[in-house]
């Protein structure tokens, strides 16, 4: 009878699932003066603008200290899920080694990328099993909603002023990690409803958002390290407050996820809020609440749910 072999000691286990983020070329780089090039004068303008100026680096851009810090954690635990970014860019393979010359300089770990000259990108989200995907282009991630995949569009925004090396993301709740069928009641029928809804309904958990499984693959990772020395801090900051915060709690208790701030703020402005917390990046999914916190973060955009009806 041959003996089993061992599987090795802990530190040689390598955890098989894997955070997939998915990121366009203006998302992660500075690509403002060809962007307007292209607006302006089209494709072949652009093409033979980012060909001559090959040669010349890229400045980081809005996402790129998030992709630093998820590539970071591969280096960390090695029994913790991996994280892979992969980039998606409507650049041509042609103009695109200008891209991949800047994420060799940087030293990025992305070695996976589909360039569609032009043509949407979202498509090949799903196909790589991306669970998030970023991109400065409102219809692509549009697209990668529909087709399931977590989603925001990265807007001109302010980093933090003190940047820490722990990877922080904050989230807005209703819309964008839980439904929105709660922030439909509190839109069609005011405020005193929303709070009556959320009471009567308290032990009801609330219906699964857009970035839930995004959440949950952060927990996960989070799980491998202790609470005290974790390399990520996750932050809930919503518009709720009492008695509508206790059905949140209840909801996230009956998922298993930790969240470790919640911020309960009754309708303050989020921006100072997210700057005192320090985000590396800050998904919601009203424009109101978007506007005031790229004042002070990174700040993603997800466009779903009742404030993103084509009627608003």
């Amino acid at each position: 009878m041959s003996t089993p072999v061992s599987p090795g000691p802990p530190e040689e286990q390598v955890s098989t699932q894997k955070l997939v983020v998915a990121i366009s070329s203006r998302a992660l780089f500075d690509l403002g003066d060809s962007h307007e090039l292209f607006e302006r004068q089209g494709l072949d303008a652009y093409a033979r603008y980012q060909i001559a100026h090959e040669d010349e680096l890229l400045a980081p851009g809005i996402a790129f200290p998030l992709v630093q810090k998820l590539l970071r954690l591969n280096s960390l635990a090695p029994e913790a899920p991996r994280v892979e970014v992969i980039l998606l860019s409507r650049n041509s393979a042609d103009t695109g080694l200008r891209i991949f010359n800047a994420i060799e300089h940087y030293g990025l770990d992305i070695v996976r990328a589909a360039f569609t000259n032009g043509a949407p990108t979202a498509a090949y989200a799903h196909p790589f099993g991306a669970n998030l995907f970023l991109s400065a282009n409102v219809d692509d991630v549009r697209r990668a909603l529909t087709a399931g995949v977590a989603a925001a569009t990265i807007l001109p925004s302010k980093a933090p002023e003190l940047p820490s090396e722990q990877l922080r993301i904050a989230f807005d709740g209703d819309a964008v990690i839980f439904g929105d069928d709660s922030e439909r009641v509190s839109r069609d029928e005011g405020l005193e409803a929303f709070h009556r809804n959320e009471t009567e309904r308290v032990n009801e958990p609330l219906a699964v958002g857009p970035f839930r499984s995004f959440l949950e693959l952060l927990h996960s990772i989070q799980a491998a390290f202790p609470i005290e020395n974790s390399p990520i801090r996750t932050a809930l900051v919503t518009a709720r407050s009492a008695p509508a915060h206790k059905r949140v709690i209840l909801t996230l208790r009956n998922w298993g996820v930790r969240l470790d701030e919640a911020l309960f703020l009754g309708g303050r402005s989020k921006g100072p809020f997210l700057e005192a917390f320090g985000a590396d990046i800050f998904f919601d999914d009203s424009m109101l609440n978007v506007d005031s916190a790229r004042q002070h973060v990174a700040t993603g955009h997800v466009p779903h749910g009742v404030h993103n009806r084509p009627d608003q």
